[in-house]
């Protein structure tokens, strides 16, 4: 289970060094092969890959003719590459998710329990200020017994 969250750097040439416990999990339970990734440009998705490969087997399920999963697969191959952790513990993010996803700096490591957000600090801040967690949040999650 990847949970909490941990600060980290990007480095000059696009690597992210990730969090220890992070990276200790996920190689314990999946190894060090990954898919790296974005729906959106915004943030990085770090999915392990026999994480992703079950959203594959899922994908697979649906009718190619769904325009739905065409702009799905089409912006997660358009971000997405498969990238591995080197001996130090870090992974590559290519240029063309780098970019808009603003990942120079300070980054946040979110553990989503099975895959890592990676957000660029200040984008992050700057949406939890403007996403308020509201009471109508608070009540759609209690019919769920959170």
């Amino acid at each position: 289970m990847l949970r909490g969250n941990f600060s980290a750097k990007i480095d000059d040439k696009g690597r992210l060094k990730i969090p220890t416990l992070f990276r200790a999990a996920i190689e314990d339970r999946y190894g060090t092969q990954l898919f790296i990734t974005s729906l959106t440009g915004a943030l990085v998705l770090i999915y392990p890959m026999p994480v992703w490969m079950e959203v594959e087997r899922k994908l697979a399920a649906v009718p190619s003719t769904l325009p739905a999963r065409a702009k799905y697969v089409d912006r997660v191959n358009y971000f997405g590459q498969p990238g591995e952790f080197d001996k130090q513990g870090r992974v590559s993010i290519h240029p063309r998710l780098r970019d808009p996803a603003a990942m120079v700096g300070n980054v946040d490591v979110f553990g989503q329990y099975d895959h890592l957000d990676v957000w660029n600090h200040e984008r992050f801040t700057k949406r939890l200020a403007g996403e308020p967690f509201t009471d109508d949040d608070a009540r759609a999650l209690a019919e769920y017994g959170i």
